[in-house]
């Protein structure tokens, strides 16, 4: 689906999207995008920031609020860099600032839905089992996170995060790293994107997010997830 409310760009993105082989719907404000996904749940959402009714960051907004994991591109005039971070921060999984190569966006919309169809198949027996670091346990089956029995909501660019690092616990992982675990996104978006998403994990995971005791800082080097309470034993 795209939600665009510049027609000529809508049409421009229509025509290449049908080109390749999808079917398409486009929409042109907040408000019918919302009613579209929740009528008609596609596959993914080309999105445009700046639309009429409501904009497109509320859109992605309620779409995570009501736990739709379908992929979410955005397209927008802006170029701030604090933008691009609130869009990430709600949820979106890729993001393009106008004016954008329609090659390029094409080989986006190939990147998300080939890792969502193949998240999409990693379910029954042979699904991934859920992974353990402690008292966290993050499954990539059921897209679930709890510290402690308790449920954690994570947006999708944290969700990978964990579960990156929760596969490799005391593993260092580099900002390089994480952030091509966030692949796809803008080459404007730089490793404070990792640093924000980091950031918004301790204040769901940890106790005290001033004093980290699972998602560690390696000075110089980058993060690494692990066990406060195996440490604490070691220590001992």
């Amino acid at each position: 689906m795209v939600a665009e409310d510049d027609e000529k760009q809508a049409e421009l993105v229509r025509r290449y999207l049908e080109h390749e082989g999808h079917a398409v719907t486009v929409v042109g404000d907040g408000l019918a995008a919302l009613a579209e996904v929740r009528h008609r749940e596609p596959d993914l959402l080309v999105l445009d920031v700046m639309m009429p009714r409501a904009d497109g960051l509320d859109v992605v907004r309620v779409l995570r609020a009501e736990h739709r994991e379908l992929p979410v591109l955005m397209l927008t005039a802006r170029s701030t860099e604090d933008d691009l971070l609130l869009g990430l921060d709600l949820g979106a999984d890729d993001y393009m600032t106008k004016p954008y190569s329609p090659r390029e966006l094409m080989a986006r919309v190939r990147t998300l839905l080939r890792r969502s169809r193949r998240g999409a198949q990693d379910t029954g027996p042979a699904a991934d089992q859920a992974l353990r670091v402690g008292a966290l346990v993050v499954d990539p089956d059921r897209h679930e996170v709890s510290v402690e029995g308790r449920s954690v909501d994570c947006t999708p660019g944290e969700f990978r995060i964990l579960v990156a690092m929760a596969t490799e616990p005391d593993r260092v992982f580099t900002r390089q790293r994480l952030l091509e675990e966030l692949h796809g996104f803008d080459r404007y978006i730089s490793f404070r994107t990792v640093d924000v998403h980091i950031m918004n994990l301790r204040k769901k995971i940890e106790p005290a997010p001033r004093r980290p005791a699972r998602l560690i800082t390696v000075f110089g080097v980058g993060y690494k997830l692990t066990d406060p309470a195996r440490n604490a034993s070691v220590a001992s």
